[in-house]
């Protein structure tokens, strides 16, 4: 059974509750004191959030591609990578009150840079769907 044809609340589950999972995964994690044992190199930890973002990024361009509102594909896009920009920032400022841990500019924008990169590979991936 194709989801996108399925109940509401299934295709909400399909579709939106891997969105809303990962994001509550996220901001677990980074409740966390900072770990001292992450960087094997220089801007290792960029490269964790360039991926962590990835992922958020391809999934909420999957949740709202499946959406049936008329919404264009590059619209899906820009709502895509702002609010996994957006929830980036929210995460800097979360970590902001996390002792041992900082809001950072540069991760910040590692989290954009995943995003996109995450949305682009999703585009890549359902275009040939």
């Amino acid at each position: 059974m194709n989801p996108i044809n399925s109940p509401p609340f299934k295709r909400f589950a399909y579709y939106w509750l891997p969105v809303l999972l990962y994001c509550l995964l996220i901001f677990i994690q980074s409740s966390f004191p900072a770990s001292e044992y992450v960087s094997e190199f220089d801007f290792s930890d960029k490269l964790l959030h360039v991926g962590a973002y990835a992922v958020l990024g391809f999934l909420l361009y999957r949740a709202f591609s499946a959406m049936d509102n008329g919404a264009t594909t590059a619209r899906f896009i820009a709502m895509s990578i702002f609010l996994t920009a957006l929830y980036g920032a929210s995460d800097e400022i979360h970590q902001y009150f996390v002792p041992s841990r900082s809001a950072e500019f540069l991760d910040f924008a590692a989290d954009a840079i995943g995003g996109i990169l995450g949305v682009m590979t999703a585009m890549i991936i359902y275009k040939n769907r």
